[in-house]
C-alpha cells in the first residue's frame, strides 16, 4: 500500500507499507542466501542453524539488508501505483521489525510539471544569407586549391607559394596566397635553411608576438584556371554550368544551415520562456555529465584532466569555469524539458519505417551497413539517436506550424 502524504511542486513525500508476511518472507530469503554461502566449523554447508547464522552475521546487518530489499521492491511498485516519475529519491524513515509491517517514508524529487510559453507568437530572426557572386567566387577558389598541383622548388619563396617552416612545436605550412601581409613579407625572398621571424597577429590584426622559425621547404602551387577545361574535371561541359551548380549547392547549404539556426533559436526561446521548477537532482546529473564530457575531451587531446583543473586554479579561473558548467547544465535541462513537453503537446511520434530510414541514412554517411552501424553505436547510442531524432522532428513540426501561421 502506498500513499502521497505531502506534495509541493516537484517535492513528493510518499508513505509505503509492506505487510508483515512479506517482511518475514524477505527475511527468510536473506537467511537462505547466507546459509548457502557461509561456512561455519562443525556444520555442513547449508545446515547452519538459524541462531548460529544470525549470531555470525548479526541481526542488525540482516535486517538492514531486508530493509534495502523491501524498499527496492515496494518503491518501484508504489511509483507505478501513484503515477510518479522520480528523478531522485531519499529514504527518510523506516525500520524493519520481525513480525510487524514495514512502514517507511521516502522523499521524491518528481519529474516537474512544465508549462510552455505561447510559442506560436515567437518571432525568429535567423534568416538565410544571400549567396552573392563573391561567395560563389570564394567557393570556386576553394575548388582551385583542392585541385592544385604542388611541386617542391629550389628558389626563394614568392607570392602564391606554400612555405613549410620548422618551429620548436614542429613543422608549420604557410600558404602565401592566404597568409596575412606581415607574414608574407617575412617569408618572400627567403630560401630553404634561412632563419625567419614570423609575426603572430591578434584578433585585431596587430602583432602580439613573434615566432622564430627556419624554412624547411618551398613548394610552388599551380592552381587550375577557372575555364571550361577545369569545368570538365569537375564533370561539367562549361565553367558557366559548374558555377551554376556551385551556386545551387551553396544556396541549399545556406538554407539548411538557416533552418538549423531557426530551430536552435526557437528552442532557446522556448526554454527561456518555460514555467517550471526544476528538481536539483536533474541539474546535478547534467553537471556530472558535462564534467565527464570535458574529461573525455581532455583525454583525447592527451591532457590529464587534473592538470587542466590545476592550471585553471593557478590562473584564478576555476570558479568562473565551474559557474559556466552550472549555467550550461541548467540551460541543457531547460531545453530538454521544453522539447519533451513540446513532443507531448504536438503528439510527435517517430514511426518504425521513419526510424529505419534515419538509421540507414546515418549508416550510409559512415560507409557502413545498418547492422554494422547499430553494433558500432550500441544500445545506449541507439537510444540517444532515437531521442535526438524525435526531438528534432518535434522542432521541425513546431517550426512548420509557426511559419504557416506567419
Amino acid at each position: 500500500m502506498a500513499e502521497i502524504v505531502e506534495r509541493e511542486g516537484y517535492r513528493v513525500r510518499v508513505k509505503v507499507e509492506v505487510p508483515a508476511e512479506k517482511v518475514g518472507e524477505s527475511y527468510e530469503r536473506v537467511l537462505a542466501k547466507y546459509k548457502a554461502r557461509v561456512r561455519v566449523p562443525g556444520f555442513r554447508p547449508g545446515r547452519v542453524p538459524r541462531k548460529v547464522l544470525e549470531a555470525r552475521i548479526g541481526r542488525e546487518a540482516l535486517l538492514e539488508e531486508v530493509r534495502e530489499r523491501l524498499v527496492d521492491e515496494s518503491f518501484a511498485e508504489a511509483v507505478r501505483e501513484l503515477g510518479l516519475s522520480p528523478v531522485a529519491a531519499r529514504l527518510v524513515e523506516g525500520e524493519v521489525k520481525e513480525g510487524e509491517p514495514f512502514v517507511y517514508e521516502i522523499e521524491v524529487q518528481n519529474y516537474p510539471e512544465v508549462e510552455l510559453p505561447d510559442w506560436k507568437t515567437f518571432e525568429l530572426t535567423a534568416s538565410t544569407p544571400e549567396i552573392t557572386e563573391d561567395v560563389v567566387d570564394s567557393a570556386l577558389e576553394e575548388l582551385r586549391d583542392r585541385y592544385a598541383e604542388v611541386e617542391e622548388v629550389e628558389r626563394p619563396a614568392k607570392a602564391g607559394d606554400l612555405v613549410v617552416v620548422a618551429t620548436e612545436q614542429g613543422e608549420l605550412p604557410v600558404d602565401l596566397a592566404k597568409a596575412p601581409k606581415a607574414v608574407v613579407s617575412a617569408l618572400e625572398g627567403k630560401s630553404v635553411g634561412d632563419a625567419v621571424t614570423l609575426p603572430i597577429l591578434d584578433e585585431s590584426g596587430e602583432v602580439s608576438s613573434n615566432l622564430e622559425a627556419a624554412i624547411r621547404s618551398i613548394k610552388a602551387v599551380r592552381r587550375p584556371e577557372l575555364d571550361d577545361e577545369f569545368a570538365k574535371t569537375l564533370g561539367f561541359d562549361t565553367m558557366e554550368a559548374a558555377r551554376a551548380k556551385v551556386r545551387e549547392e551553396l544556396e541549399q547549404r545556406a538554407e539548411a544551415d538557416a533552418r538549423e539556426a531557426r530551430k536552435a533559436e526557437f528552442l532557446d526561446k522556448l526554454a527561456e520562456g518555460l514555467t517550471v521548477e526544476i528538481p536539483p537532482a536533474m541539474i546535478d546529473r547534467e553537471i556530472r555529465a558535462i564534467w565527464e564530457e570535458i574529461a573525455e575531451d581532455m583525454a583525447k587531446k592527451g591532457v590529464p584532466f587534473e592538470d587542466y583543473l590545476k592550471q585553471l586554479e593557478r590562473e584564478g579561473k576555476f570558479d568562473e569555469f565551474k559557474a559556466d558548467i552550472e549555467k550550461t547544465a541548467e540551460r541543457r535541462v531547460r531545453r530538454g524539458l521544453a522539447v519533451e513537453r513540446l513532443i507531448e503537446v504536438l503528439g510527435t511520434e517517430l514511426g518504425e519505417e521513419e526510424w529505419k530510414a534515419h538509421l540507414a541514412d546515418l549508416a550510409q554517411r559512415y560507409g557502413l551497413s545498418v547492422d554494422d552501424f547499430e553494433k558500432a553505436v550500441g544500445e545506449d547510442g541507439l537510444r540517444r539517436l532515437y531521442v535526438r531524432r524525435l526531438h528534432d522532428k518535434a522542432l521541425e513540426e513546431a517550426l512548420e506550424s509557426l511559419e504557416a501561421a506567419s
